[in-house]
């Protein structure tokens, strides 16, 4: 068993971390796998592809057909979805499973939450908690407002100046990237660099090299700050932690949960703003109301998250124990993928493949499920209820710029996005 399941382990770093399209290594990962073990995170626009749907319909947990016989799962169905992501106890996210596989090395791991399990996982998300309270959060609102009437400003001066306007760099990035800044309490000079290599690592063809050099960079810089923090607490976050617990925390562990909020909180809330925004230009109904009644925002927001759930595919899970999931029979040491953007389509008769902020809404998973939940998904959602009203009042002629054929989607990304979205503005 432990030979197949350190196969398992480094098919599954190769398929995480990838490698670039344009080196051969890539070419011949990629010709290896049968199309099926990509369509998790295949898109057909803004959709996921019909192949998700079909498998989700007949049969909600799948073997995936991988090389050298290696036992992996994909779960479709949302029901079975729920159940895995909310048992902890049999299945493990544990970053030392990928240690002294395809050259990994215990020096690049990121730690944080995702990749850590209890009783650490717990310990480090009791520290987080408090931060991320609705009193705490809300002290925050008004910084959000500010960052986002900041960026609608740089965009009505580029308009008046005949500049064209990529909302991707105007918008989506800068907000969340200001606003984890803001949070954290770490200059907002190195919001570009954090952008480059948040997007580097959740791409599938970014490469081993690119998606750890990201880690490593990432995790390198942060160490830094953290060690001054340790030297002069600021305000923000990281200065929180360490006046209110000092060596209860390492300097590692502090970095690791800078390098999860930074990113994790990045590059999907960015990713929602571009692509978001697409869907709200489709449905005029749907802009007007935003623009006209406050009331009308939340369900907006909630039913934009269930339906790109821009996080496709949530964290590997490595099976402890044999378990049952659905009607299979899942053994000790297989790894389980979990579909989010498949689990919240999962309605009936084509019922949530549809965009409709009027229907009465189920719990989805656009946010994780369990103990593993994403600790910031309020934050996110007072991003995106601050910014797309904001958006079309601004900007209440607003349209895109080129048709959504055009535009240049990730083809293979763990994190679902668009890589520019020009768009013309009428004050």
């Amino acid at each position: 068993m432990r030979g197949a399941r350190a196969r398992i382990i480094r098919t599954l770093a190769r398929l995480r971390l990838g490698r670039k399209k344009s080196s051969g290594d890539t070419d011949a990962l990629l010709s290896m796998l049968p199309d099926s073990a990509l369509v998790p995170l295949q898109r057909e626009g803004l959709d996921p592809v019909a192949e998700l749907g079909h498998r989700r319909a007949s049969e909600p947990v799948s073997r995936m057909k991988l090389p050298f016989g290696l036992r992996a799962w994909l779960v479709t169905g949302y029901e079975e979805t729920r159940t895995v992501l909310a048992a902890g106890s049999s299945f493990s996210n544990d970053f030392t499973h990928l240690i002294g596989t395809v050259g990994i090395t215990a020096e690049q791991n990121p730690g944080g939450l995702g990749f850590t399990d209890p009783p650490d996982h717990t310990r480090l998300r009791r520290l987080l908690t408090p931060e991320f309270t609705g009193h705490r959060l809300r002290r925050l609102a008004p910084r959000i407002e500010a960052i986002v009437d900041g960026q609608l400003d740089e965009m009505a001066a580029a308009v008046a100046a005949g500049r064209p306007v990529d909302l991707v760099q105007s918008f989506a990035l800068p907000i969340p990237s200001l606003t984890i800044c803001e949070l954290l309490g770490v200059p907002y000079s190195d919001r570009a660099e954090f952008q480059r290599l948040s997007t580097t690592r959740f791409d599938l063809l970014g490469g081993v090299n690119g998606s750890l050099g990201a880690i490593s960079e990432s995790m390198e810089y942060l160490l830094e700050i953290v060690q001054k923090q340790r030297v002069e607490p600021g305000d923000g976050l990281l200065g929180r932690l360490v006046r209110e617990h000092g060596d209860d925390i390492s300097d590692h562990e502090l970095a690791g949960l800078a390098d999860g909020l930074l990113t994790g909180g990045l590059e999907t809330t960015a990713s929602m703003l571009a692509l978001g925004t697409i869907v709200l230009l489709q449905h005029p109904e749907s802009r007007d109301a935003i623009r006209d009644r406050d009331d009308a925002v939340e369900p907006f927001v909630d039913e934009l998250l269930r339906y790109l759930s821009v996080v496709q595919v949530a964290f590997p899970r490595f099976a402890r124990e044999r378990v049952r999931i659905g009607d299979q029979t899942i053994e000790e040491g297989d790894i389980v993928l979990c579909s989010l953007s498949g689990a919240n389509r999962d309605g009936v008769d084509g019922e949530l493949e549809r965009f409709d902020p009027a229907r009465p809404g189920r719990p989805h998973l656009a946010f994780g499920h369990g103990l593993h939940r994403c600790i910031g998904a309020e934050l996110a959602r007072m991003e995106l209820r601050a910014a797309y009203p904001a958006l079309v009042r601004r900007f209440p002629g607003i349209r895109l710029g080129a048709e959504t054929s055009e535009l240049s989607f990730r083809k293979l990304s763990f994190v679902f996005g668009v890589d520019a979205l020009p768009v013309e503005l009428a004050p």
